[in-house]
């Protein structure tokens, strides 16, 4: 899961995709107050893109 509004001014971060249950709620509330915010995937055991 990734998503990132123009400019953003809160980052949303999980180290795997399981978190997403978990922090999809945050993703909502940020949407429907309308704060420009990115969510990403990071891991520590994976190479970056």
């Amino acid at each position: 899961m990734s998503h990132s509004d123009l400019n953003p001014i809160i980052g949303v971060i999980m180290g795997s995709q399981s978190d997403w249950d978990t922090m999809e709620e945050c993703h909502k509330i940020l949407h429907e107050l309308n704060i420009a915010h990115e969510v990403k995937i990071v891991s520590a055991h994976r190479t970056p893109d």
